[in-house]
């Protein structure tokens, strides 16, 4: 029902996707981070219902996707503590996680974060000021044809289309808000229309330790003008993770 890619060794990440994707795109993003750094183990998750996996009728909302997710992290680490990085609707399974059991997460990455389910009440930007270059929208394009394209074409879309079409039931049950003062990175698209900044920012309270960065000319497709820039941000994430665990604060978690 759920899979998982692994690569490498050493301490594990836990990448999640957006709604309806696997995990190639996250694997094409962040795996060039890891080119030249050691000690990580990334372990890409495709949730119930995508690359190909039909979706349990069990499941009919967001919890049951987050428990599915948990299973499949519990299956991969035991009891084993982990980061977690998540995309749009990843990234509030990846905080529901973080509520449940802070103590076990060692870092939280927010790549373009769903926050509010219901979309008519997102806080959103208009895309009038992206730039759309002949270099930006052919790269566009090779991204929907290499990932997004495949991802929907092998999702189980009458399953996820029924969690996702009622507020109630593609929101968590409980408001993952949760203080976590581990090391954070929160990262979103000026141009972003589908989850956009500003709900994001509020997030800041719950992370007293978060970097938030807002990147113009990219959308919810970020990175795709700036990748690098976007690959800075997260070793920079990876950093502070290996300092504080140098430092001994991973031991002191905020819960």
């Amino acid at each position: 029902m759920t899979y998982y890619e692994s690569f490498g060794e050493g301490r594990p990440i836990v990448f999640l996707p957006g709604w309806g994707g696997d995990n190639g795109e996250s694997q094409a993003v962040h795996e060039p981070v890891f080119a030249d750094r050691t000690g990580w183990r990334r372990i890409y998750v495709d949730p119930p219902g995508t690359n190909h996996r039909p979706g349990d009728p069990s499941i009919t909302d967001q919890d049951g996707i987050l428990d599915a997710i948990a299973d499949t992290i519990a299956e991969a680490l035991g009891d084993d503590t982990f980061a977690l990085s998540g995309t749009s609707a990843g990234a509030l399974h990846a905080r529901g996680l973080v509520r449940r059991d802070p103590a076990r997460v060692l870092g939280l990455l927010l790549r373009v974060p769903g926050v509010i389910a219901d979309r008519a009440a997102r806080t959103l930007p208009t895309d009038d000021y992206l730039h759309h270059t002949a270099a930006f929208d052919a790269a566009v394009q090779a991204k929907d044809d290499a990932y997004y394209d495949p991802a929907e074409q092998a999702a189980d879309l009458e399953f996820l289309d029924r969690i996702q079409a009622d507020p109630s039931t593609y929101a968590l049950r409980e408001d993952p808000a949760a203080r976590f003062e581990r090391p954070t990175l929160i990262v979103t698209g000026r141009q972003d229309t589908i989850t956009g900044y500003a709900d994001a920012w509020a997030l800041l309270d719950d992370y007293p330790t978060a970097t938030f960065a807002v990147l113009d000319q990219e959308d919810h497709g970020l990175p795709v003008r700036r990748p690098a820039l976007y690959q800075v941000l997260v070793a920079d994430w990876l950093d502070r993770m290996e300092a504080s665990r140098i430092s001994g604060v991973e031991k002191h978690p905020g819960a």
